[in-house]
């Protein structure tokens, strides 16, 4: 009872900062039932005077952080959730910086010592203080001397305490979401619990800064013959869950253009170059930063672009990726029947829909794209308006995709911030246009048989023990008559035979089809 009595006490506080700080004028009271329209009405009396008159996206970033750090990283996430806030505030949650004064920096060095058992003067030659502290963590800049040489480091430490203090604020949210479950039906739909339950999980990963190195490493291998794109190596032997050491880019902040471009880099292309890596590893590999705004990219002197930060990674399977280039491609070709066709392939609409009137949805989100200039054609407002169709088609809310669309937008505000005249259909086509036909072309199909035959070879291999596991059952069933089921002798001895016969009959099919399929490789491949 006490728990949920502090649980609503900071519930409580947390809504007359939001209210306090203008929040409620964003809500349209002529859409809400008479009742909860004059509630709104009364909770205004605590406005802030003038706050109505700044953009929602200032209010609602004020609100969140005076809430706290927790409440930022809330924010930050509910920006990755257009289908619960709507696209139009996830939007503006997308402008939600992560900045909060540092800790001291004896409780840095003494969380150091606590992790990696030894000074912070052990292990490094010199250690500066916090140059960017965020919600979860904070970055120091510090010189390594070892066997390898003297490099300069990024080392990244968890807040103390973070751990337990997000446990307290999670289960207010949780709270939260359960009365409005339980009050507010129409809410229902959007899962609030899960949602949180969902924040939870992302949370816990970032609050593991090994697994933020494994995704770094990985972004790194995929992207290690990419022109113009890299990602700091990681310091393994200096990494655990509370720290991170990575090595230090020297370079420019995306965030300063004023400083990109005295540095003489060529802006266009850089804008270009952005949206391009970001498709080319979203599309290519099926893992993407999805957190690529301004302050996670730095230019080095070189011009290549180099991302930090892998706290929050975005995976798309093989088929998420097939389905997102057609469904660009049909836009691109104006071919929504195909663009609509995908979408029941995928299951994103339900077959109780009609593929006729969602191709008839597509064409009224694409038309006016061909009618627009290149400035002011958005990929990123394209999938916003396909996840504005999700209540109206039964469609069910696809995580993946919603998390695409946040990053796409983020990701196109950063081209656009470079270059506003950036044409985002002539700068993703190549990209789109390379991976269907990889993919969905001739060579696609060639690799497609060639994975095919390689599966089965491994199956090959496993005949063995197919083998193995028909004698184990029958030896088994033979075990059984005697000692629990009681099955006659030719009963036994007919099953035993019949699996024996299977794994022989599956093992013969299994070199057939392995066979046609390497005849059928090699005759393509000539």
């Amino acid at each position: 009872m006490l728990t949920l009595i502090a649980d609503l006490v900071r519930l409580a506080r947390a809504g007359f900062i939001m209210t306090r700080e203008g929040v409620l004028a964003s809500i349209l009271t002529a859409e809400l039932p008479p009742l909860a329209a004059v509630g709104v009405r009364l909770l205004r009396i605590v406005e802030k005077r003038g706050v109505a008159e700044t953009t929602r996206a200032n209010r609602l970033a004020t609100a969140f952080t005076m809430c706290g750090p927790n409440w930022v990283k809330l924010g930050q996430f509910l920006a990755t959730r257009a289908d619960v806030v709507g696209p139009s505030v996830a939007a503006d949650l997308s402008s939600l910086l992560d900045r909060v004064p540092p800790f001291p920096q004896e409780q840095a060095e003494a969380a150091i010592k606590a992790e990696l058992g030894k000074t912070v003067s052990e292990l490094f030659e010199t250690f500066g203080p916090p140059i960017a502290a965020a919600s979860i963590a904070q970055v120091h800049k510090a010189t390594i001397v070892d066997s390898e040489g003297r490099r300069t480091v990024a080392v990244k430490v968890l807040r103390p305490g973070i751990r337990s203090r997000f446990m307290v604020d999670l289960r207010s949210y949780k709270t939260g979401a359960a009365l409005m479950e339980r009050f507010v039906p129409a809410l229902r739909r959007l899962k609030p619990v899960g949602v949180v339950d969902t924040l939870a999980a992302s949370v816990a990963l970032e609050m593991d800064l090994r697994l933020e190195a494994a995704a770094g490493a990985e972004l790194a291998q995929n992207t290690k013959d990419d022109e113009g794109f890299r990602v700091p190596k990681i310091e393994w032997e200096y990494t655990t869950r509370g720290i991170l050491v990575t090595e230090w880019i020297d370079g420019t902040p995306l965030s300063d253009i004023a400083a990109v471009k005295a540095a003489g880099h060529d802006l266009e292309a850089l804008g270009a170059s952005v949206i391009r890596h970001f498709l080319r590893h979203s599309m290519r590999d099926g893992f993407f930063h999805a957190d690529m705004h301004q302050g996670n990219l730095i230019i080095a002197p070189d011009g290549t672009l180099v991302a930090i930060d892998f706290g929050i990674m975005g995976r798309l399977n093989y088929r998420e990726r097939r389905f997102l280039a057609e469904i660009l491609w049909s836009f691109i070709t104006r071919n929504y029947r195909r663009g609509s066709e995908v979408h029941f392939e995928a299951g994103y609409v339900p077959r109780t829909q009609s593929i006729d009137v969602f191709a008839q949805a597509l064409r009224a989100i694409g038309e006016p794209i061909h009618q627009k200039t290149a400035a002011d054609i958005s990929m990123a407002r394209v999938l916003t308006q396909l996840l504005e169709y999700t209540e109206l088609f039964d469609m069910q809310t696809r995580l993946e995709l919603v998390f695409l669309q946040k990053t796409m937008v983020v990701v196109e505000g950063v081209g656009r911030t470079l270059n506003p005249q950036l044409d985002m259909w002539k700068t993703a086509e190549p990209v789109v246009k390379e991976w269907l036909q990889r993919n969905l072309g001739p060579r696609g199909g060639i690799e497609t048989i060639t994975n095919v035959a390689e599966r089965s070879m491994r199956l090959l291999a496993d005949a063995p023990a197919l083998l193995s596991r028909a004698e184990a059952v029958a030896s088994d069933l033979a075990s059984t008559s005697e000692t629990g089921v009681r099955l006659a002798p030719e009963s036994v001895r007919a099953i035993g035979e019949a699996e024996a016969r299977r794994a022989r009959g599956q093992t013969a099919a299994l070199w057939v089809i392995a066979i046609a399929l390497s005849v059928i490789a090699i005759g393509l491949l000539r």
